[in-house]
């Protein structure tokens, strides 16, 4: 069991749209034309690198969101795109396992991390809807057998992650080689629903094997737990129980006063336009209180993923009031530039199962 004052917590903030509230885009003046521009997820994101948060996430769809004004790029696009633009954050895009093809998403999620020098890691989506499959001309899949199938899809990944060796590429200009096809292997893998043959197209990642989240009822073997619960008190009697995978990440909403407007008035503004339905545990009220909560919480989870009611308020207000409340009070990791994902996370080095002993 941890303590907050062991300096272990992550914090994670999701930035894509205009906040977890499904109106929150109606009330966001800075982007009338796009929730989803790119210069508006790129000064979040920098702000949010700026005030020490460990990472961002990039959440993603099959469908074109039923909010807000239009249609955006996926979610590693936009994790790419911000990769050039920082230098110590984590950039956690959602990406689909049941509809995209495992070598193509293992190639993508691998030139992430390359391009964010070791920055990248994997929130696994698994809705498997019919909905999700016609968007894409696929069938749905029984809701029974999403478990197998993402387990299929993170080892298929894995075995490509590691189908090329550290220091596969050589460059021998005397022998003419470009690699020592001795540190090259098949990745070949048979599911039930796809077979993987051959070796990934690109070397190994940066980090070896890219971090990987996933919600706790998919029971995936994964690197991170997302746990969550209806209430706050649930949250903190979930972060207190045992059998999770990996690094426990609690999922929580939050809103807080701001500009002198209470945070319950801002709530029942918002649902005024479009009521607020969701799974996870919410919190609404003020910067201190929300600091004593999240105390409490982190003294026995690994971190969290914050969902702002709306990210243009809430995220400056949490960066501003409670984040260096909760640094000042010894409850989260340090935040070093030229750390990968993996060391921010406090996971090990990844090793790679084709290497020799």
């Amino acid at each position: 069991m941890t303590t907050a004052h062991q300096r272990n917590a992550t914090l994670i903030l999701e930035v894509d749209g205009a906040g977890a509230h499904p109106a929150a885009w109606r009330l966001d003046k800075q982007t009338p034309e796009s929730v989803l521009d790119a210069q508006r997820i790129a000064k979040t994101v920098l702000a949010a690198e700026s005030a020490g948060f460990h990472a961002v996430s990039i959440e993603d769809s099959r469908q074109a969101p039923g909010n807000g004004p239009g249609a955006r790029l996926d979610a590693i696009q936009r994790a790419a795109f911000l990769s050039p633009l920082t230098h110590s954050i984590g950039l956690i895009p959602v990406a689909d396992s049941i509809y995209t093809e495992p070598f193509h998403l293992s190639t993508q999620l691998s030139a992430l991390d390359a391009v964010s020098a070791g920055r990248a890691g994997w929130i696994v989506s698994a809705g498997g809807t019919a909905a999700e499959g016609a968007a894409v001309g696929r069938e749905a899949v029984a809701s029974g057998e999403l478990p197998g199938e993402v387990a299929d899809v993170l080892e298929a990944s894995r075995r490509l992650w590691d189908s090329w060796e550290d220091g596969a590429v050589i460059k021998d200009v005397a022998t003419g080689r470009y690699l020592d096809r001795s540190k090259v292997h098949y990745a070949d893998f048979v599911g039930k629903r796809f077979s993987v043959r051959g070796s990934s197209i690109s070397p190994r990642p940066i980090q070896g094997q890219i971090p990987v989240f996933a919600a706790q009822p998919l029971d995936a073997d994964s690197d991170a737990t997302l746990f969550g619960a209806p209430g706050l008190e649930g949250s903190l009697a979930a972060a207190q129980g045992n059998g999770f995978p990996g690094i426990r990440i609690a999922e929580l909403d939050f809103v807080l006063d701001h500009a002198g407007e209470p945070a319950a008035d801002r709530v029942e503004a918002l649902d005024g336009r479009e009521p607020w339905q969701s799974p996870r545990a919410r919190f609404t009220g003020t910067a201190t209180d929300f600091t004593d909560y999240l105390l409490e919480l982190l003294g026995h989870a690994d971190g969290v993923r914050l969902h702002p009611a709306e990210l243009h308020k809430d995220a400056p207000e949490f960066a501003a009031l409670v984040l260096p409340a909760l640094r000042l009070a010894g409850a989260l990791k340090p935040t070093r530039t030229g750390n990968t994902l993996r060391e921010t996370l406090g996971l090990p080095a990844a090793r790679n199962r084709f290497a020799a002993s």
